[in-house]
Parts: C-alpha cells; sequence; structure tokens
C-alpha cells in the first residue's frame, strides 16, 4: 500500500495490477452461444484445463491500457533527448497520408496492376534518397536499421564472392555503432578492430598498418560510422575510403547519424559503396515500440547490381516488381532476398511524405538546427559537466562523468534523477569508448525554450551532486510509479511470465 494514501492511488497516478491479476474465470466481456457437438479432430491433443487468459469486462480493459499509457513516456509527450536514437517529432501529415484509403488498405498479393499508385511512391522515395545520397542503387525492402546494414554486407560480400574471394575480415572502428562488428560477424567475417585518436576519430596510422600488413588481401571493407558515436564527424572520410579501395575493399557508412548531415553531403562523394538508412531517424517516422521499422539501404554503382530482390522498375506502361532474378535481367546478380514482400511499405510512405513536406531546402535546414541544437547543449554545459573531447560536436553533445569524481554520485544517479524532474534519460555509459558516458541528442525539432529547460536542470543537478546530496540521488526515482530496480539482477534473472500465486 503507498504510504501516501488509503487507495495506493496517487491523484491520477493510478495503482495498476496486471490483467491477470484482476481477472476472473467467472467473468467476460462477451456472451458466447453453447458450441455445437462436433466431431473430435484433434487427434487427442485437445486441450484438457483452462486456457489461463484473464476474464475481464470491457470497461477493465480499457481502462487498463489507458493508465499504461498513461505511465509511458513519449516524444508527444516531452523532450526525448537520448543520444545516437534520434527521437524526433513525427508529424501528423506522415500519418495521414500512410492511412490515405488505396494505400493504407491494400494487401501485398494483389495484382500488380492494381497498385501501380503503390509502386509509384515506393519509386519516389527511391528516387529522393538516391538524389540526396548521390548513390546509384537502393534496397528498400530491409525492415529496420540493423536489417539494412546486415543488406549492405550481404550485398558487400556477394560482390567478392563474384570476384571469386568473399574475403576474411572486416575492420572496424573503436568509434562505430555496437552493431557493426555483430553484422559483419553474421555475414561470415572475423572483425579487426581500429583505434582512435584522442579527439575521438579514426587513427589513420593505425588504418594503414592493418591495410599493409599479412592480412590487407583478405580485408573486404570497412565498417564506419560517421558522424561516429562520439557525434563527431570523421573528417578523414574521403582518405580513409580510398585506402580501403586500394586494397581490394569496400567501404560500409552506418547512417544510423545521417540526420546531421543529410542534404548537405552527398554520401557517394565521400567513396563510400553501402549505407543503411533509419528511416525513424532521418525522415522522421516513429521509433520504438518493436517497429514497424525500415533500413533502406543506398548501394554504389561498384556493387549495386547484387542488391536484393525485389525492386520496383518504371517501364513505359508503368511500374514492375521485380521479384525473381530471371527477371531482373542480365545487369543484374541479386544475392537474394532480405525479408517477403517489398519492406515496411506504410513506413516508406511516412518517409515520402516527410521528404515531399520539406523539400530539399527544409531537409537541409533541419540537419542544420540538429547540429545547432547539439552545439548549443554542449556551448552551455561544458564548464560545468565534462566533455572528453575538444571542439564543436555534430548533431549530438557527449559528456564523460569525471566532474562527478569524488560526488559518489553516477551518471546512472544523474540519469534517475532526470525521470524525477520530468525527462526522459540522455543515453548513458554509450559509447564504450568513454567513461561513464552522458550522450544528449536534442534534435531540430526542439525549440530553445524546451532546451534551456532542459540544460537548466542539468546544470541544477550537477550543483546538487557536488553539494554532497547523494542519497538523493541514490534514492532517485521518488516520483514515478516505480522505484529504481535491482537492474543487474533483473538482467541476471528476469521474470518473464507471470504466474498464479496458486502456481
Amino acid at each position: 500500500m503507498s504510504a501516501f494514501t488509503n487507495s495506493a492511488h496517487k491523484g491520477l497516478m493510478m495503482e495498476e495490477p496486471l490483467l491477470f491479476e484482476q481477472g476472473s474465470a467467472e467473468m467476460t466481456a462477451v456472451d458466447l452461444p453453447e458450441p455445437r457437438e462436433a466431431e473430435d479432430m484433434l487427434g487427442g491433443c485437445a486441450r484438457e484445463g483452462r486456457i489461463g487468459l484473464p476474464g475481464l469486462a470491457e470497461p477493465q480493459v480499457v481502462r487498463h491500457y489507458t493508465r499504461l499509457s498513461q505511465k509511458n513516456y513519449s516524444v508527444d509527450a516531452g523532450f526525448y533527448p537520448l543520444g545516437s536514437c534520434t527521437m524526433k517529432y513525427n508529424p501528423r501529415l506522415n500519418e495521414k497520408m500512410a492511412r490515405t484509403p488505396g494505400l493504407g488498405d491494400l494487401h501485398p498479393m494483389q495484382p500488380i496492376s492494381t497498385v501501380q499508385g503503390a509502386l509509384q511512391a515506393l519509386d519516389m522515395f527511391a528516387e529522393w534518397v538516391m538524389e540526396l545520397t548521390g548513390m546509384a542503387g537502393i534496397s528498400l525492402s530491409p525492415a529496420a536499421g540493423a536489417h539494412g546494414e546486415l543488406c549492405g554486407m550481404m550485398t558487400i560480400r556477394a560482390a567478392h564472392e563474384d570476384r571469386g574471394n568473399p574475403r576474411k575480415y572486416i575492420l572496424v572502428p573503436e568509434s562505430a555503432h555496437g552493431t557493426n562488428p555483430a553484422t559483419a560477424v553474421q555475414c561470415g567475417y572475423k572483425t579487426v578492430s581500429i583505434p582512435a585518436l584522442d579527439c575521438g576519430r579514426v587513427d589513420l596510422d593505425a588504418l594503414q598498418e592493418k591495410l599493409n600488413s599479412d592480412i590487407g588481401p583478405e580485408i573486404a571493407g570497412i565498417m564506419i560510422t560517421n558522424p561516429n558515436t562520439c557525434g563527431l564527424f570523421e573528417s578523414e572520410i574521403r582518405e580513409i575510403s580510398k585506402m580501403v579501395h586500394a586494397i581490394g575493399g569496400y567501404v560500409y557508412m552506418d547512417g544510423a547519424n545521417y540526420n546531421a548531415i543529410v542534404g548537405r553531403v552527398k554520401i557517394a562523394d565521400l567513396g563510400v559503396d553501402a549505407m543503411h538508412i533509419n528511416v525513424h531517424k532521418t525522415f522522421s517516422t516513429p521509433h520504438g515500440g518493436g517497429g514497424p521499422g525500415s533500413g533502406p539501404t543506398v548501394l554504389s554503382e561498384a556493387i549495386a547490381k547484387f542488391a536484393p530482390l525485389p525492386f520496383v522498375r518504371r517501364h513505359e506502361d508503368g511500374f514492375e516488381l521485380v521479384e525473381h532474378a530471371v527477371q531482373a535481367g542480365e545487369d543484374y546478380k541479386p544475392f537474394g532476398r532480405m525479408k517477403g514482400f517489398h519492406g515496411q511499405f506504410g513506413v516508406l510512405l511516412r518517409g515520402l511524405a516527410y521528404l515531399m513536406s520539406m523539400g530539399a531546402d527544409g531537409i537541409r535546414m533541419a540537419s542544420g538546427d540538429a547540429v545547432l541544437n547539439a552545439n548549443y547543449v554542449l556551448a552551455r554545459l561544458k564548464d560545468t559537466l565534462s566533455a572528453p573531447f575538444e571542439g564543436p560536436c555534430m548533431h549530438e553533445a557527449l559528456f564523460d562523468d569525471s566532474f562527478l569524481k569524488g560526488t559518489g554520485v553516477t551518471t546512472l544517479d544523474i540519469a534517475k534523477a532526470l525521470i524525477d524532474e520530468g525527462y526522459h534519460p540522455m543515453t548513458v555509459y554509450f559509447p564504450l569508448v568513454v567513461h561513464g558516458a552522458m550522450l544528449i541528442e536534442p534534435t531540430e525539432t526542439e525549440s530553445k525554450a524546451t532546451l534551456d529547460a532542459f540544460i537548466d536542470t542539468m546544470l541544477k543537478l550537477a550543483e546538487q551532486a557536488k553539494a554532497g546530496a547523494v542519497d538523493a540521488f541514490h534514492a532517485a526515482p521518488v516520483h514515478t510509479p516505480r522505484r529504481r530496480l535491482d537492474e543487474t539482477l533483473a538482467a541476471r534473472n528476469p521474470v518473464l511470465r507471470w504466474k498464479p500465486a496458486d502456481a
């Protein structure tokens, strides 16, 4: 029971049991007729006990999910400063367009003649992205960023196999995204780490040493994140591409941070061979909740012909969906398929709506504002918090925990205290190359007033930490429906299934 009320509720913050805890076998929201007798066709596999679902009245169900939604933080509720994740506002226009009759109610197995508008929309999205990136080819089918990453690396492997040798190694800088080495291993490669300089960028001397070493002829390419996970632009990216191309390798650039440079940099001009795009990060589609996502992957002229099926092709009489290698023609050598049908159509529609409503000038302005906002956060906080790298950042501001030294307060404590202040915490302990990292990405959609309120809160928390308010930080959060968890225990011994008390 709550320490403050008799009901366990606190004002409009309702204490909410699980549906299973509320339900009873005698309760139902639907009256069903008795089933008529029928021949048993289950072969002795009929259920012998209760199905185990909770019996509930309709108001109970509605109130349960409404109350849960009120406990959930969202970008519609407030500022979401997660670094690397780019939690930007999703314009409602995008949602309206994705629900347009004739687009929102299509079936993936309809005849091609009845979905010409949908194929045209996919073609338009591809045209926009290829124009922005300057790349020669694109696959729209990957279902998320990591899936697009896998698509790019599988395309690179297919290109090497076509030359007679898939090679063995992929170079991965320390500043790359954590999914990069996992993807390389998934594609059958061994990863070789490349260290960073004190400025947070790739060490070119260390890179050249690996390229010149015994493994050089077996290096398939490099996976580089740019801007990198420290929020810094890899200023030597062209030189890196030239070095890797010189030994016959390819360059995969993780496009998770493309929102910082979209409309300003042609990816092809950087010497990149493949890059996925997180549509939710760059083109404002919903993020989180387990999907749906979309990770279209752009490809250079050198490897575009190995892109997976299917793809949209325009011809004189309209559009066709190329589903089979024999249909693709002699100019293509697709490595296979990434998923069923043609990717997350509704997400791509939302992205197209964003692109068309913003226009090329609006896209360019958005990336500029994202970088401006991050540097504003960095400028106002760096004298109180501690920034690990000198100079300006790109789309996200990175801090370490050295300003907390001797206080007894940790990065995690700051994050938990932010929850009490009404903010979703920033990304913490990532990237791993910075001790006690706090990664803040304001995106372009937040106003100066919103940023000032958040910054003022961060400054006040830093002041309280240095003033010795250790107990208060260790207790946070105290204003939430649940207190701080033992996160180590939860990770090592998760309770994933509810069981009744008498089970």
